[in-house]
């Protein structure tokens, strides 16, 4: 069976191709250069320098196949959607409803392959991701999570960001 494939947008396909090219262009070509500097050093066993670029080898050529998986079995996703409604790389601000506080959360919908909750970035495939898609302003969403629980948040605010040129692919 093939992998399900990952929604992407065409700024992230753009963003995969251009570090495939960076990695296999110029990266690659420098830890081979690398490596065959240290083989030369002489006993391998003992040489440092030698381990560490073909570590470095590993590594690179394990990310250019993993992004060249991403880009084979994508699925391309239109990143526009209507002012009102919250869609791709729509900045979304909301108030959980079960909230000590009371306080307002910001969140922007990016894909999974962009997605980091540390920044704000929560993918098109989490949960909150998922219930929030397709809304509007005013609409309170129930977020079901795995264990089968849920819990409600209602969106006080949508920005249309858009993409932003800080946007980086998350790493493995």
């Amino acid at each position: 069976m093939a992998p399900k494939g990952e929604r992407l947008t065409r700024q992230d396909i753009k963003m995969i191709e251009d570090e495939i090219n960076e990695r296999k262009l110029v990266k690659r070509p420098a830890i081979l250069k690398a490596l065959k500097e240290a083989a030369a050093m002489g006993d391998r066993s003992e040489n440092f320098e030698y381990y560490v670029a073909k570590r470095e080898n590993g590594i690179n050529n394990g990310r250019i196949h993993y992004l060249e998986n991403k880009l084979r079995y994508a699925i391309l996703v239109d990143d526009a959607s209507d002012d009102d409604v919250v869609g791709m790389n729509n900045t979304v601000i909301v108030h959980f409803e079960d909230d000590p506080d009371d306080a307002l959360s910001t969140f922007r919908i990016v894909t999974s392959i962009r997605s980091d909750s540390r920044k704000g970035l929560i993918s098109i495939e989490s949960p909150l991701g998922k219930a929030l898609m397709g809304h509007r302003v005013g609409d309170c969403v129930e977020v079901f999570l795995e264990d089968g629980t849920s819990y409600f948040a209602t969106i006080k605010q949508l920005l249309n960001t858009g993409e932003a040129v800080t946007d980086r692919l998350q790493q493995y």
